[in-house]
């Protein structure tokens, strides 16, 4: 509040009329010494030889005063408005960040692959898409899948590898050698994990290839049929009770089951490892190539399959089993790369997004190659800012596994330069 200035009080707004009324006397000042009185301003020390003046003089000062104190008063108000409202919807942006990141991960609550399922079925019902009596039979199927924890095969396709086995073979255009996984079944998303299953699918897709390899019955006679997508998320949660990757876990509270959470290669990492099936995690963290690619991705899958597969054949099917390919967003499984005459190298893929009908495709013994599109992605194609894959390599012994439990609590992924 504005001070007097003849006795410093607090005057508030009314500063004009304290000055007149307690200090008007003081206004005039003793005479000059010719006999001319002379007044001084107290605001500035203005002097002045007219009383009437001088009041002028100071009505000036207190006008100008009050008016940059309503001013300062007023900017002062308008600033904490504004500081205030972006405080408010910095946090609404805050939250609705926070929410849809819960819901991007399926951590809002909103239920799992049963709740998914059964409300996408109502959907279609009430679009005339199904009839009542398929609601109830796939709905009855899905409940028996759910309690027998095996997936129901309806997303499956099997024989993919063989077909590409056999088209190769008789393609003399421009692919010098390819190297094909073991056998593997495509799996693609259903009603029930549209949009978050596809790493839960790509499991489904490598433990395909791993049941069909003897070298892996021991460490998968509990596992002897393809798991459902709930009973994926129950066993990822027995590895994280074992101590696998507690970081993670911590990340998803512990709990996956009846969640649509999204998962990625360091789950798939502890779930393997847990089984004493024996893998590692390769981080290709930023691009090595222009354009912002990835030319060591490939370089280091073609070295994966054509270890030990270096014959002369131009179509190799090596017994490797195939890799779980993770980015930003979405996962893929990679089932065998192509070097070109040119010697451009172009992986093959399956996606969980394809669906069977166009899997089935891949079939028919008179393909022009057209529909390997779908599978087919050169180095210019994979531009994402960061990869990860996950590639099986053998078995664990107890100790081996016990071993990796532990430093998987420190670090999981071997950094790529």
């Amino acid at each position: 509040a504005p001070e007097c200035p003849f006795c410093g009080e607090a005057a508030g707004r009314r500063l004009e009329e304290h000055v007149r009324a307690r200090h008007g006397h003081l206004l005039g000042a003793p005479g000059t010494g010719n006999g001319e009185q002379l007044y001084e301003c107290p605001m500035c020390s203005l002097t002045c030889t007219n009383i009437q003046i001088l009041e002028e003089h100071v009505d000036l000062h207190l006008e100008e005063h009050n008016f940059s104190e309503g001013i300062d008063l007023e900017l002062a108000q308008q600033l904490q408005t504004e500081e205030e409202q972006q405080r408010l919807e910095e946090e609404k942006r805050e939250r609705e960040e926070f929410k849809k990141l819960q819901r991007q991960y399926g951590l809002d609550n909103s239920g799992g692959f049963k709740q998914q399922f059964l409300k996408n079925m109502e959907r279609e019902v009430d679009r005339g898409r199904m009839q009542p009596f398929e609601y109830h039979k796939r709905k009855a199927d899905m409940m028996e899948s759910l309690a027998s924890g095996i997936d129901d095969g309806k997303t499956k396709t099997s024989g993919v590898i063989e077909a590409l086995c056999r088209y190769y073979q008789n393609e003399n255009k421009d692919v010098r050698r390819v190297w094909l996984s073991a056998g593997v079944d495509h799996f693609h998303s259903s009603l029930g994990d549209r949009g978050w299953g596809c790493g839960y699918r790509n499991f489904q897709m490598l433990l395909s290839s791993l049941l069909q390899n003897s070298f892996y019955n021991d460490c998968l006679r509990d596992t002897t049929l393809i798991p459902s997508i709930p009973k994926i998320q129950s066993m990822i949660e027995d590895a994280w009770r074992e101590g696998f990757d507690p970081h993670g876990a911590s990340h998803f509270n512990n709990r996956l089951h009846g969640s649509k959470a999204w998962i990625g290669a360091c789950e798939i990492y502890s779930l393997l490892t847990s089984l004493r099936i024996k893998c590692q995690i390769i981080d290709f963290h930023k691009p090595t190539g222009p354009m912002g690619t990835h030319p060591r991705l490939f370089e280091w899958i073609l070295h994966y399959y054509s270890t030990d597969n270096e014959g002369g054949a131009k179509v190799v099917c090596t017994s490797k089993p195939p890799i779980y390919l993770q980015h930003q967003g979405h996962s893929r499984t990679v089932v065998g790369i192509e070097e070109k005459r040119n010697k451009s190298l172009c992986l093959l893929l399956f996606d969980p997004g394809c669906s069977s009908q166009q899997m089935q495709k891949l079939l028919k013994q008179n393909s022009d190659g057209t529909v390997l599109k779908q599978l087919r992605k050169f180095v210019g194609s994979l531009k994402e800012k960061q990869y990860q894959i996950v590639a099986v390599d053998g078995v664990l012994s107890l100790e081996e596994k016990a071993a990796r439990c532990l430093a998987s609590q420190v670090l999981t992924a071997e950094k790529i330069p």
